[in-house]
């Protein structure tokens, strides 16, 4: 029998954000491989097998997929969001690349999801409607300096920002870090948006200017957007509308 890897992505949370690609193939796996809260999304039914894990394990989950789709199963590898996006398509071609060379020969197929940054957007207008960038503030991949430089250049080149992992009890101090280096950067009161736990029951949207913002505000389920110079806050009765224009004069 020969067998297939999907790297699939399950959405922000709620399960009618996750795709019709993504529940074919799911529909289809004989495994389903993934960290231990996303993989508690998919159903249990006769035929498959689910194979929770820690989060700091992406490079043993990506070979243990990859083992058993060459074993001939239908292996899903899931990520929340997109599997593109600071989650584990990097990390399974990570393995591919360091691996047997026979793994590069799989039935291999990368699944969109829709990320945490679109869907927080979403719930406030358009706040990345021009150029903007994605910044995980994790440093357990990279050094603190290297976040720090790119919020600068971020800042610089006056784009929109979306940041992921922002706050988590092993590092409650980078969050802060990270707010002090946009106040001494900005000068100003750009918005910004503390969406947590986007289209699930506990969603919770907070928005404030930038001088206002603190670190306790966010956690690992917070996607947090910092708009640039240009980004408007329309008012209105209810929460107010954001968006970034589409031009820049001159």
């Amino acid at each position: 029998m020969t067998g297939s890897l999907v790297i699939a992505g399950l959405g922000p949370g709620a399960d009618a954000m996750v795709t019709p690609q993504v529940s074919d193939a799911l529909a289809r796996a004989t495994d389903v491989v993934g960290y231990i809260p996303y993989v508690a999304r998919v159903a249990a039914r006769p035929g498959l097998i689910l194979h929770p894990s820690d989060n700091r394990v992406e490079l043993d989950r990506a070979q243990h997929a990859l083992q058993m789709a060459l074993d001939g199963k239908q292996v899903v590898i899931v990520s929340s969001g997109d599997p593109g996006v600071f989650a584990m398509a990097a990390a399974v071609f990570e393995a591919i690349e360091a691996g047997p060379a026979a793994w590069r020969d799989l039935d291999i197929e990368v699944l969109p999801g829709i990320t945490a940054m679109l869907a927080a957007a979403a719930r406030v207008g358009a706040p990345l409607g021009h150029d903007f960038c994605a910044i995980n503030l994790s440093d357990n991949l990279k050094p603190w300096a290297l976040i720090e430089k790119r919020l600068r250049l971020a800042v610089e080149a006056d784009f929109a920002m979306a940041f992921y992992n922002p706050r988590s009890r092993a590092r409650p101090e980078g969050f802060a870090r990270a707010l002090q280096v946009l106040k001494d950067a900005c000068g100003d009161a750009r918005p910004v948006i503390f969406a947590r736990a986007v289209s699930t029951p506990q969603e919770a949207i907070r928005i404030v200017p930038l001088p206002d913002a603190r670190a306790e505000m966010a956690d690992m389920r917070t996607m947090v957007l910092v708009g640039n110079s240009a980004t408007r806050v329309i008012a209105r009765n209810g929460a107010p509308f954001i968006y970034t224009p589409r031009g820049v004069s001159g």
